[in-house]
């Protein structure tokens, strides 16, 4: 069932949804809006927030019941969750659907989860099933995706100056987590400094299973919140979230950034490497064969880079467990060659080395990285699968008519 039947439009083809959507900024939601809009909903776009970051909690609470008191509106959405919205869409009484495109996201432990006008999306299935259980009839699966037609509009206007400018042997687009890692740059206590050092260690020569949250113990939280006094926190949750925080907002984040440079490091002893970022490259800028390009503009720079580079490389951060980045989807739709770190997730969507190339180990990837550079025709036939089969089945219109068909279910 396509989306513009799973919303519904009466004989004459009037709409008859209406939603109020809740933007912050999200990269997404110029994609999901145009899946709305082109289905036949009508959009109210409630963007304060996109130029006013430190709008004071009542005022955003005032806001949002002032568009809900003007106005009838079938649901309120987001991309990610957002607690306060979805208390204010309890009390009126009207359903709450978001789409988590992060991970961590700790406002998922928040008690407002419970709420049963909820409808909630999350794209890490291993984040699903320990979400699920607070409220099981409104927590769902539902992977991430992307837009091939934005993608194949950039791409094929391109011109031959920028096919130049952007083509490279392998492109590494990202953070590099220096300016995300709270270890990075705090000097912790020996004895600690040592415990963090090993776990996140023992982390990296892992690919598939994140077993950070499983070493964190009382004592290690205890001396976290000592140190670090903006140590996240709700102060309304149905689960203890300490051990969760301090492997995926710590942990995680210095692991992510070690391995983001050890990759490059690595790779570039053999390979000419662009690095496309806007993070602090003090740590890199000796090697040699990495080549510092600095940010790209998602919607108009990145497709280019990606469609234009030989090999792109993902590098999936240790907090999403299970699930598949927005990068892997990107990359495939504007039909370029993936290699990707694995993810237990990735073979319930794509064929490994038939759509994309996944690696295992630092030595794993320098070997599939010779031998892809030295295969054009393989790669490129890899490169134009991946392309074929995220057209054909998991775009953002794909996901939104999915989304939809679960929602109307459960209200019917």
């Amino acid at each position: 069932m396509g989306l513009r039947m799973a919303i519904g439009h009466n004989r004459t083809g009037k709409v008859i949804m209406k939603i109020l959507f809740h933007q912050y900024g999200s990269i997404c939601e110029p994609d999901i809006i145009s899946v709305f809009e082109s289905s036949g909903l009508q959009v109210v776009r409630e963007d304060t927030e996109v130029a006013q970051k430190s709008i004071p909690a009542q005022q955003r609470i005032r806001l949002l019941s002032d568009y809900l008191f003007g106005d009838n509106f079938s649901f309120v959405f987001s991309i990610n969750f957002f607690p306060y919205i979805s208390d204010i869409c309890e009390r009126f009484q009207i359903p709450y659907v978001c789409l988590s495109v992060d991970c961590p996201v700790l406002e998922l432990f928040s008690e407002s989860v419970k709420n049963k006008w909820n409808r909630i999306f999350l794209f890490d299935y291993t984040q699903y099933l320990r979400i699920a259980p607070a409220n099981p009839d409104c927590v769902f699966y539902l992977p991430l995706a992307t837009n091939v037609g934005r993608w194949d509009s950039v791409i094929s206007s391109m011109t031959p100056d920028e096919n130049r400018k952007y083509t490279s042997d392998i492109s590494f687009v990202g953070s590099l987590y220096t300016e995300k890692s709270p270890l990075s740059s705090q000097m912790l206590p020996p004895r600690l400094a040592g415990y963090v050092d090993g776990a996140v260690e023992a982390q990296l020569q892992v690919y598939g299973y994140n077993f950070l949250e499983e070493i964190i113990t009382p004592e290690l939280t205890k001396q976290f919140k000592k140190i670090f006094p903006d140590y996240r926190n709700l102060t309304s949750i149905y689960a203890g979230t300490d051990a969760y925080t301090a492997a995926n907002y710590y942990l995680a984040m210095r692991a992510a950034e070690l391995e983001r440079i050890r990759t490059l490091q690595a790779l570039s002893h053999n390979f000419y490497v662009d690095v496309y970022t806007r993070s602090s490259c003090r740590d890199l800028t000796s090697v040699p064969n990495l080549r510092f390009k600095g940010g790209v503009s998602t919607l108009t720079e990145m497709p280019k880079v990606f469609h234009c580079s030989k090999i792109n490389l993902n590098i999936t951060i240790k907090s999403i467990q299970s699930g598949l980045s927005l990068r892997v989807w990107d990359v495939l739709g504007c039909g370029g060659f993936l290699l990707s770190n694995y993810q237990t997730e990735i073979p319930e969507y794509f064929e490994i080395d038939k759509d994309l190339v996944c690696y295992e180990s630092i030595g794993d990837l320098k070997e599939k990285t010779a031998y892809y550079l030295a295969h054009d025709d393989i790669r490129m036939e890899i490169a134009h699968n991946g392309y074929e089969k995220v057209k054909a089945q998991h775009t953002w219109a794909h996901r939104i008519s999915a989304m939809m068909q679960t929602v109307l279910a459960t209200l019917s």
